[in-house]
């Protein structure tokens, strides 16, 4: 007989179980930070353009209108890339068209140091969109589905903190490059040409991570799906019953059925959760944007100098660190909804506080507060997206709600230079201020799946 008589098969776990219930350990740290590396090059590369921006109004003397647009096509790019990456990490899987995403968005950031005017600059941000809005709903998927079910939303969080850490080397970047002249050529030039990056490390993220475990069992890859769980075990100190060919003969599949595979975003069980989904992602997106992307140049139209704008900015920008661990714990002591709901509502206050600020001091302290509560917010949505959906439909559900909060993205910098003609920076963050609390009204319509298995 075989080891059968040992185990009682019939009884064995599902793998996303067993992955459900692991501890903490070196192959969930080597996930997290090889796909954080992936998120802090892409949050660097989208928050320069706002440095970039603000250079080119004085060396290329744009208008706003202008510089709105320099602003916006990326997140056109950025839309479309969101839905046609989810889709595309549901059908290839989610390690290979996160590998794509880094190689696309870096090569384009490289391409448009060489940009000899606004037309040719245009043209490859909208493809920098396209890999920057596909890779960042495939990422949170990928490592939501390997993550423990007691600390799923805190990694997710804490994947989403390498924003602030992509965010600070813009910063930096903009702070020490930008405003410089190396070799003939100006900081912007240089500092895109930094962008390169994320295509050599698209080599890392194709060879170094693995694929998701629920979509290799999709796939009818039960072999490579068992050989995944066990190398998470291994690392976590869980020893091995039974052989790996009795495992893949006799482990339940742990994803949906067919029935479940063939529901739509707004079938009657999803409906709800996806207008509410899509519309937390289209108000945060429209603040979030809105203010950020226009930040230094805002202060720098206020009357502050370039390098004093820059230096507001990131220390502004510091203060999404601490936003990050607060949201991290709190997401699973409090959980998904509340969190996401309190930080939204603290993102709006804040945000019409810096709006009516004139002076240094009150410029940074309600910035700090912007910036806290709103990436915090940023850490809690992402937590949970990948979990309210079917892994046949995670990445089409993720990026489809991503590709909503875009359309925002795209308005937010092109409305700004209108409503600063109309109230100036008091009705531009006050509308801000008032899209993060309808944001905060749509969280409470959301699912809550704290300490709760992941739809399968």
């Amino acid at each position: 007989m075989t080891e059968l008589h040992e185990v009682a098969t019939e009884q064995l776990p599902t793998r996303a179980s067993r992955l459900d219930r692991l501890k903490f350990g070196r192959e969930h740290g080597k996930l997290l930070a090889g796909s954080g590396a992936g998120w802090a090059l892409d949050a660097m590369d989208v928050g320069l353009i706002s440095y970039v921006m603000t250079a080119l109004a004085v060396e290329w003397d744009l208008t706003n209108t202008q510089l709105s647009w320099i602003g916006s096509i990326g997140f056109v790019g950025m839309m479309i890339g969101a839905s046609v990456g989810g889709l595309l990490a549901d059908k290839l899987g989610r390690r290979n068209v996160f590998a794509l995403t880094l190689l696309v968005y870096g090569i384009a950031t490289g391409m448009a140091a060489f940009s000899a005017g606004i037309a040719m600059l245009m043209i490859l941000r909208f493809v920098v969109g396209l890999g920057l809005g596909a890779e960042l709903p495939v990422a949170s998927t990928l490592v939501s589905e390997f993550a423990p079910q007691r600390i799923r939303g805190r990694m997710v969080v804490w994947l989403e903190s390498f924003w602030a850490l992509g965010w600070i080397m813009a910063a930096l970047l903009g702070y020490f490059l930008v405003p410089q002249t190396i070799g003939g050529w100006s900081g912007w030039r240089w500092a895109l040409l930094v962008g390169l990056v994320p295509a050599a490390y698209a080599l890392v993220v194709r060879h170094g991570l693995p694929e998701s475990v629920r979509f290799l069992e999709s796939k009818g890859k039960l072999r490579q799906a068992e050989e995944s769980v066990r190398e998470f075990e291994t690392n976590s100190g869980v020893e091995q019953a039974i052989g790996v060919d009795t495992a893949v003969r006799h482990t339940p599949v742990s994803v949906e059925t067919v029935e479940t595979q063939q529901e739509s975003l707004f079938s009657p069980n999803l409906r709800r959760r996806t207008i509410a989904l899509w519309a937390v992602w289209f108000f945060v997106n429209l603040s979030y944007y809105g203010a950020f992307t226009w930040m230094p140049t805002l202060l720098l139209r206020q009357g502050h100098s370039l390098v004093r704008s820059f230096e507001y900015t990131l220390i502004i920008t510091l203060a999404q660190i601490p936003g990050y661990a607060v949201a991290a714990w709190l997401i699973e002591k409090w959980g998904r909804r509340p969190t996401l709901a309190c930080f939204l509502l603290g993102s709006g206050i804040s945000a019409v506080l810096f709006g009516i600020q004139t002076d240094p001091t009150g410029i940074i302290i309600a910035g700090c507060a912007m910036s806290f509560f709103n990436l915090g917010a940023w850490g809690a949505l992402y937590a949970i997206g990948p979990e309210i959906y079917p892994t046949s439909m995670r990445g089409t559900g993720t990026g489809a709600a991503s590709a909503a909060g875009r359309v925002a993205a795209i308005i937010a910098p092109l409305c700004v230079p209108l409503m600063l003609t109309v109230g100036g920076n008091p009705l531009v963050f006050g509308v801000f201020g008032a899209s993060f609390l309808i944001a905060a009204g749509s969280a409470l319509f959301l699912p809550e799946r704290r300490l709760q298995n992941m739809v399968e």
